[in-house]
């Protein structure tokens, strides 16, 4: 990648936001999914877990002004109704899993309460109520025909986010260590009759090992692209995985026209996605601009690295490292045998230098390094909020998004 391109910056923005629908007290929702028909609003595992779809924009900026007109249409939509959208990543308190219906989607498209049946008896109810923010981002054809030259377009591309995965996935930490804001849970997540704030050390729960990860550590082939599906859909031919979807890695390559590896190798890769945000309470919509604009500069960085060998040693030391920064204490982590504080400022003062000449990138990256040197980090920030009463500090904090 050259900065000196005229596409450099240029790009395709999409948001995933899931959050639970909430009664006035703050107890989960029973009422069906609001928004049948609407494409922009679906469910995700349960019935009461609403995810919201922005378009894909030519901008952060306009994709957060989507989501926030978006995120005003639903909390209007439900105050009618006395509802709040849950503005965390863990849920509040749960009475039992009675409180978890799953998702009730009929007709055609009944398959989906099948598959979430299967989930409910691999994982349990409970750990499905995680929420969090999906991010997509595909550079612009602009940019990719540019550096094309004369190969095939839809192979250059294919290898272009091939490798752009795997170097994701080799530091999402980093990604986790900033942005992760979920440190406080409600007990009754841990069983039921339990009650009251519970802090198990993380920064991130589910980043961490309480959280989505797959029931064993998927090692792939990373040789190529037709590799990497070939060894996904191993997983899925040995019972493994129910579907390539159950595939619960901090970064996936999505198709255009479809979201399975069939329609991957048809179509081609179209976009990353990263899914490793948790909801922010401290934005009112979940997230802040500024952390989206560091994840941009982040892919546009780390794909400029060179292509590696992703053994499977490198694959497990990936979802180490990843579980690592979703703890709180910086302290207690190490990365790659290398005190976490040190190997985060280290990557990001990489990130400087590449992007000296850009005085936007480097004010975000400086906002990033802040976050580290000054322990202004964001879950810091919300386990001093919610730290002595998390279910009724968070329906405040909940109930206030509402109004704004």
């Amino acid at each position: 990648m050259d900065l000196n391109n005229k596409y450099i910056f240029d790009g395709h923005f999409g948001l995933e936001r899931e959050t639970l629908r909430v009664t006035a007290d703050g107890s989960l929702s029973q009422a069906p999914h609001p928004f049948i028909g609407d494409e922009r609003l679906d469910r995700d595992f349960c019935e009461n877990q609403l995810e919201l779809i922005t378009p894909a924009c030519g901008s952060v900026e306009k994709l957060m002004s989507e989501l926030a007109a978006l995120d005003k249409y639903v909390k209007e939509t439900l105050k009618k109704s006395g509802e709040y959208l849950w503005l965390c990543s863990n849920p509040p308190h749960i009475n039992s899993d009675g409180d978890i219906p799953i998702a009730d989607f009929r007709g055609e498209q009944e398959f989906k309460h099948a598959y979430r049946v299967k989930l409910e008896k691999r994982y349990g109810k409970r750990l499905m109520l995680y929420s969090g923010i999906h991010f997509n981002f595909s550079f612009s054809d602009g940019l990719l025909r540019s550096l094309c030259g004369a190969a095939d377009f839809k192979e250059f591309k294919n290898a272009l986010y091939f490798r752009l995965l795997k170097q994701t996935f080799r530091y999402s930490w980093l990604l986790v260590l900033l942005t992760a804001a979920s440190p406080v849970y409600d007990l009754s997540l841990d069983g039921d009759g339990l009650s009251g704030s519970g802090f198990d050390g993380y920064a991130s729960m589910r980043g961490g090992d309480r959280g989505y990860w797959n029931k064993f550590v998927p090692v792939l082939d990373y040789t190529d692209l037709n590799s990497y599906i070939k060894s996904v859909n191993g997983c899925v031919d040995r019972g493994l995985l129910f579907s390539a979807g159950e595939l619960y890695l901090p970064v996936r390559l999505k198709p255009h026209n479809g979201s399975d590896t069939d329609a991957l190798v048809k179509n081609g890769v179209d976009h990353i996605e990263l899914r490793m945000f948790d909801l922010n309470p401290l934005s009112p919509v979940g997230i802040f601009c500024e952390d989206l604009e560091f994840a941009h500069y982040f892919l546009i960085y780390l794909s400029l690295l060179p292509d590696f060998d992703f053994t499977p040693e490198l694959q497990e030391t990936a979802v180490k490292n990843h579980k690592a920064a979703s703890r709180f204490d910086l302290s207690d982590i190490t990365i790659n045998g290398c005190a976490a504080k040190d190997a985060a400022l280290g990557l990001l003062d990489d990130m400087r230098a590449y992007f000296k000449e850009h005085r936007r990138a480097i004010n975000i990256i400086d906002m990033q390094r802040d976050k580290i040197i000054n322990n202004e980090r964001c879950c810091v920030k919300v386990y001093d909020m919610l730290s002595r009463d998390f279910q009724g500090e968070m329906l405040k904090i909940t109930k206030n998004a509402s109004a704004q």
